[in-house]
């Protein structure tokens, strides 16, 4: 989507939340039935369709007007469905979880996916538009290779190597960050 930065949706400074609902509601439905293969009542994906714009707009003075607008709506409607996940695995069993108690390592290592991610997104700033665009479409709004090939019209070969160089660069990254898993 051309014009996709946070700045094309204000108007006067304000957050045109309107029009973002109407150009990136499909999207949004798009991630939540790639993310939960027909598990979800539609109720559910109602409201993490209403949540996610109800999260954007709330959220309006932190965006960064350069960024792209789809970035936060992934980001936001992945957090949703995966909670939406944990609640009904909650509510199914709630016994399971009486004596589950956050210690330092569960801790530590939210820290450390919290710090891989701010390494990601650096490197996604840095990316070239085509690129950017294929990692967003790959990793954050579940397309397969098949559907951004069709989608940007070149061979699924091209996205599979650019995805490749991308993933060999996110590696070397976290490895001079002093990761040594992926």
């Amino acid at each position: 989507m051309k014009g996709n930065e946070i700045k094309y949706y204000k108007k006067d400074e304000i957050l045109d939340i309107e029009k973002i609902i109407e150009e990136y509601s499909s999207y949004v439905y798009k991630i939540i039935d790639n993310m939960s293969m027909n598990k979800l009542a539609n109720e559910d994906i109602e409201e993490i369709i209403s949540d996610t714009f109800f999260i954007l707009w709330k959220n309006k003075e932190k965006l960064d007007e350069e960024r792209m607008i789809s970035s936060y709506i992934a980001g936001i409607t992945r957090n949703l469905v995966k909670e939406k996940f944990r609640n009904i695995k909650i509510n199914d069993d709630i016994e399971d979880y009486k004596n589950n108690i956050l210690d330092f390592r569960q801790i530590d290592m939210i820290y450390e996916e919290r710090e891989q991610s701010n390494i990601i997104e650096e490197i996604v700033k840095k990316m070239k538009k085509e690129d950017m665009n294929i990692f967003n479409m790959y990793y954050y709004s579940g397309m397969k290779i098949k559907e951004i090939s069709k989608k940007l019209n070149v061979s699924e070969f091209k996205i599979k190597s650019k995805l490749y160089r991308i993933r060999k660069k996110i590696r070397k990254e976290f490895k001079e960050g002093g990761y040594s898993n992926e």
